[in-house]
Formats: structure tokens, C-alpha cells, sequence
């Protein structure tokens, strides 16, 4: 089975930056489209970024494009979610997963979910 870790996350002030890393393992990385996704308490996880196998950025939520930037290293079976200009909104608990279509990614629905990383941004 797939296996997700989530790092990088921490309390930064509103402005700031974080990067966010997520290894996989259990699976072929370099086969895989990968999304970072986010919840906060009380909402369903939302989509956030997504890459295609050869690192092209498919999707960018409205409200985080131009300050993400989604990036990955199939060497490390290691993709990053860099993050820049940080806003209060953009506290959440993030989490990525890996699939084989952009239809897997969009939904979100997978059996195997890392324990993610939590980003607290204080303004």
C-alpha cells in the first residue's frame, strides 16, 4: 500500500513562507500525478495544487495562485508544495496523495491518506 509523509508545516506570520514536502513510497512516484490538498476543522479537504508525472502544475486553487508553487523530484519520490505570501486563510492541515489520472486527483477519494502537516498562519 501507498505510503504518504507530510513535513514542513509550522506556525509562520501572515507574509511569510513555508515549504512543504511529501515522500511517497509503496508505489511508483514517477508514475503518479500528485495533489496537496487542505482541510480545516468542520470542511471537506479541498484540492489544492496538483502536478502532472512529468511536473507540469495542472491545477492551482484560484485563491493560491501566484503565491504556491507545486514542484517535484522523482528522484526522491518527493514532491513540494512551496508556499509564499501566507495569509490567516491559509491555515489548514495539508495533506498530498498520489494517483494515476487527473479524475483520481480531483476527487480526492483515496483509501490511504498520510498524517499530513499542519500550517498555522498568524497575522
Amino acid at each position: 500500500q501507498v505510503q504518504l509523509v507530510e513535513s514542513g508545516g509550522g506556525l509562520v506570520q501572515a507574509g511569510g513562507s513555508l515549504r512543504l514536502s511529501c515522500t511517497a513510497s509503496g508505489t511508483v512516484f514517477d508514475l503518479n500525478l500528485v495533489g496537496w490538498y487542505r482541510q480545516v476543522p468542520g470542511k471537506q479537504r479541498q484540492l489544492v495544487a496538483s502536478i502532472t508525472t512529468t511536473g507540469n502544475t495542472n491545477y492551482m486553487l484560484g485563491s493560491v495562485k501566484g503565491r504556491f508553487t507545486i514542484s517535484r523530484d522523482n528522484a526522491k519520490n518527493t514532491a513540494y508544495l512551496e508556499m509564499n505570501s501566507l495569509k490567516s486563510e491559509d491555515t489548514a492541515h495539508y495533506y498530498c496523495n498520489v494517483g494515476r489520472s487527473d479524475i483520481a486527483i480531483i476527487r480526492g477519494q483515496f483509501t490511504y491518506w498520510g498524517l499530513g502537516t499542519q500550517v498555522t498562519v498568524s497575522s
